[in-house]
């Protein structure tokens, strides 16, 4: 199992509470921004490691920026 990093936390926390902001469930955001409810999952607990381009379509599919989204969001 991958250690959580803490990039990947703030991030995770960043999109579950964004997500449910929106009121939506992980399998709805998923389907939204076209990838894997698994890996929204993964992403959310912090144990994911996305790349920009499904970054930026989690922000779109919750309806903020890719900034927005990075919120906190520090090395």
């Amino acid at each position: 199992m991958v250690k959580n990093d803490s990039v990947l936390v703030s991030l995770g926390r960043n999109v579950r509470q964004a997500r449910e902001r929106k009121e939506l469930t992980q399998e709805k955001l998923a389907e939204i921004a076209e990838i894997d409810p698994t890996y929204v999952s993964g992403i959310e607990r912090g144990l994911r490691n996305p790349g920009i381009k499904n970054v930026a379509r989690l922000a779109k599919a919750l309806g903020i920026t890719t900034s927005e989204l990075c919120k906190g969001v520090d090395a």
